[in-house]
This record gives structure tokens, C-alpha cells and sequence, in this order.
């Protein structure tokens, strides 16, 4: 177990870091486009396998709150970004998937994204050093992961 201290500290930077570039980034966001909010949306349903994504799971992985992302998956749906149908596994879920339209307006929004994200962090640390933080923040990721199962309860009336 780390020292308190210590580990506040690296907290502190951590934090202050991302909070910096993330303020950078957030300037410079091409916003013609698109805001850096629908581009997170867009970004994690392209991600999904076809480009589609129960809104459930798409909750989980955006950095927005739950209400917010419904509305602007609304948003999106009313520009031809996204569309939205009824999951057919679940009743009350729904499926959110990538029109080619938002795929193309997603893909020209990432590239200038991606280089003002090298420019940035990429321009601050050398490959050693970003396959390095790599590491540490997926370990932190993993380990706040395992701590949220731990804590999450289990299975109601010894049902799986």
C-alpha cells in the first residue's frame, strides 16, 4: 500500500493534467462540427461491434451524466448522426447505432481531434513515456474496475 501522502500527490497531478489538456482540448475542438460531448457518443459507438450500441451500455463509457447523454442522443438522431430502435432482447432497452452520416461527420471531427491530441500530449512526453502512462492509468482503470464488482452486489435469491 502506498503512502498516503504519495498517493494523494499523484492523485493531485493526475487530475490537475487531465483537467489542463482536457480545457485545451475542449478549445480547440473543431465545433463546427460537432461539440466534444456528441463527439464522445459518436466515438463509443464506434467503437461497438457495428457500429451499434444499447444506450444502457453507452451510459457506462461516455463522460457525460445519464440524462444528458439521452437528450443528446436525441440531438443527434434529429442531425441523421445516429438512429435509434428498440432493443429486441429487451423490451424497455434501446439500441443506438451510427448512421454513415455520423460516421463521416465523427470521422472528420476524430482527425483533427487525434492531432490536437498528439500535439498536446504527444508534444509533452516521449513514446516510452506514453506507453508508460498507458500502463499506469489502465491499472488504475482495472483496479477501480475490480473495486466497483467487489462492492456491487451480487447475484438476488442464489440466482445467476
Amino acid at each position: 500500500m502506498a503512502d498516503r501522502a504519495t498517493a494523494v500527490a499523484a492523485w493531485e497531478a493526475l487530475f490537475r493534467a487531465q483537467v489542463s489538456i482536457m480545457r485545451g482540448l475542449s478549445a480547440e475542438f473543431p465545433t463546427d462540427l460537432m461539440s466534444l460531448n456528441e463527439y464522445d457518443v459518436l466515438f463509443n459507438i464506434s467503437r461497438a461491434p457495428g457500429r451499434r450500441l444499447r444506450l444502457k451500455d453507452l451510459n457506462r463509457h461516455v463522460l457525460i451524466s445519464q440524462p444528458s447523454v439521452s437528450r443528446l442522443v436525441d440531438r443527434l438522431v434529429a442531425r441523421g448522426f445516429v438512429e435509434k430502435t428498440d432493443d429486441p432482447l429487451d423490451g424497455r432497452g434501446t439500441i443506438v447505432q451510427l448512421t454513415p452520416k455520423g460516421f463521416e461527420e465523427f470521422r472528420r471531427a476524430a482527425m483533427h481531434h487525434v492531432q490536437a491530441i498528439t500535439e498536446r500530449v504527444g508534444g509533452a512526453l516521449g513514446d516510452d513515456d506514453l506507453r508508460e502512462l498507458t500502463d499506469l492509468c489502465d491499472r488504475l482503470r482495472l483496479a477501480q474496475d475490480a473495486r466497483h464488482r467487489a462492492s456491487s452486489p451480487g447475484p438476488r435469491n442464489g440466482r445467476a
